[in-house]
């Protein structure tokens, strides 16, 4: 069975390179397909090739160094016993139950038919964005994006800079941009400290992970960076670029304009937590489930990583946010399931052991990871406050008025029926920005749960992709060059 496996794993972040580590060791050679040019994912990013500075792992990646570099060097070391393609898009899946399937990728601006019988989706996250009116302003960044801007291109964002909206990151990556010399102008936690501390008992269950999120914290403040929680992000003002923030306490009440606050910046980095990257395993097939801690959609899957399709495994933070060492336990695991099931030799009963140690650390990581998001919960609820002009959908540019007004009419109740009479999130992102945003704003309108008002569908491709590589240069060349502009 084995000879005729053809393993193809998405993702070289830490699930995806344990995972293809996994199956080395076990004499298979699986095709690992990255999106980035170099393997590491969001917290292990690399700079590109070729950038013009080099930094240490200790600069880029602080407390995490030694786990990065551990990472980088496994895949290193996996190269001459892998496929491995970089600089990959998937942006389709066709899977047969059981039967193997094919993914649809982009590479060098051509389409790829890459055929596989048993795929681990390790697709990771992006972040969870929600709408504070004048966030489409430039100057205003994710989280995840002020990072990535700091980490492979070696820059700011901008010179005066606020952090905003909730989750470990946004104390994380306050931390590294002050490290690096960038003036943080403040750090506003949408989250009360109650919520904090009530958590303690969760995230005390991995003491070291806590102590490094303390330890950002008061380094930040024995640095003079200036920290409110439990806050109100009310407008983000300028004309051409981002030059202010208003805010306000959450618990000050509403409408006292006394009682709001504004902070100068050229710059504002947003982020309310994490949201897993499921579009892959939506558009496989899979099931999916509302899963209430996060309030999220997530596709189902079992302790082994085994989602609902029958030869498809998922693994790391693109099926539930875990964190990156989670991931790894997540992509060994998936991968020894991959084994188990093409019933190769020694398993399941050499890695019984094994397995069961990789799920009790996964059950422990789960305990403090619901810690997690009791003490930084996203503000849907703020959702009634949006005034009507706020932009929800920026991609296709939708205000929160347009869609208050077709929930209101009775002509959508459920998220996609408002898409197909509004819009909402068939832009660029596929809803990545907007879709939990739009689904917040239904569940306040006919006072519902977000698992009520359904689950914003993905459709292939799952990024914009080139017209030459949807059409082919046959088809593409048979266009009038002006209409191909257009």
């Amino acid at each position: 069975m084995t000879d005729a496996a053809r393993i193809v794993i998405v993702g070289a972040g830490p699930a995806g390179v344990r995972a293809a580590e996994t199956l080395v060791a076990a004499g298979l050679r699986p095709l690992v397909l990255d999106e980035q040019s170099r393997c590491g994912g969001q917290i292990y990013r690399q700079p590109a090739a070729g950038a013009g500075f080099e930094r240490s792992k200790r600069t880029l990646y602080g407390f995490e160094a030694a786990k990065a570099h551990a990472l980088h060097s496994t895949m290193e070391a996996l190269l001459p016993h892998i496929g491995y393609q970089a600089d990959t898009l998937v942006w389709d899946c066709e899977a047969r139950n059981g039967q193997g399937g094919r993914l649809v990728a982009l590479h060098d601006a051509r389409e790829q038919n890459v055929p596989f019988s048993h795929l681990i989706l390790a697709t990771g996250a992006t972040d969870r964005v929600l709408p504070i009116p004048g966030w489409t302003l430039p100057g205003v960044y994710t989280l995840g994006g002020a990072q990535t801007a700091l980490k492979t291109q070696g820059c700011a964002i901008g010179s005066q800079i606020v952090f905003a909206g909730t989750g470990p990151l946004l104390y994380l990556v306050a931390y590294q941009y002050a490290k690096a010399g960038a003036r943080v102008a403040a750090v506003l936690d949408t989250s009360p400290l109650a919520a904090q501390a009530r958590a303690l008992p969760k995230l005390a269950r991995q003491p070291a992970t806590l102590a490094k999120g303390v330890y950002y914290v008061g380094w930040l403040q024995a640095h003079g960076v200036r920290i409110e929680r439990n806050v109100t992000l009310e407008r983000v003002h300028g004309e051409r670029s981002v030059t202010s923030l208003a805010w306000r306490r959450a618990d000050a009440g509403n409408g006292d304009e006394a009682i709001v606050e504004t902070i100068r910046c050229d710059a504002l980095a947003l982020g309310f937590g994490l949201r897993p990257e499921t579009q892959l395993a939506d558009i496989a097939g899979c099931r999916f489930r509302f899963d209430d801690t996060t309030q999220c959609w997530l596709p189902e899957r079992d302790a082994a990583g085994r989602s609902s399709i029958a030869g498809i495994y998922l693994a790391g933070d693109g099926a539930g946010i875990a964190g990156a060492d989670a991931a790894e336990l997540a992509g060994r695991r998936a991968a020894l399931a991959v084994l188990e099931d093409l019933q190769c030799e020694a398993t399941p009963d050499a890695h019984h052991e094994e397995t069961a140690s990789l799920e009790r650390a996964m059950k422990r990581i789960a305990v403090f990871r619901s810690g997690l998001e009791a003490a930084f919960p996203p503000p849907f609820g703020r959702a009634a406050s949006w005034p009507d002009d706020t932009i929800v959908c920026r991609c296709e540019q939708i205000d929160a008025g347009t869609l208050r007004r077709c929930v209101r009419a009775g002509e959508a109740k459920e998220i996609n029926r408002l898409k197909a009479l509004t819009r909402v999130g068939m832009g660029r992102c596929q809803g990545r920005m907007c879709g939990e945003a739009a689904l917040a704003l239904i569940a306040d309108e006919t006072d519902c749960s977000m698992q009520t008002v359904g689950r914003l569908r993905a459709q292939a491709p799952v990024k914009p992709i080139p017209l030459a590589a949807a059409l082919g240069d046959d088809a593409l060349a048979a266009i009038p060059e002006h209409a191909r502009d257009e």
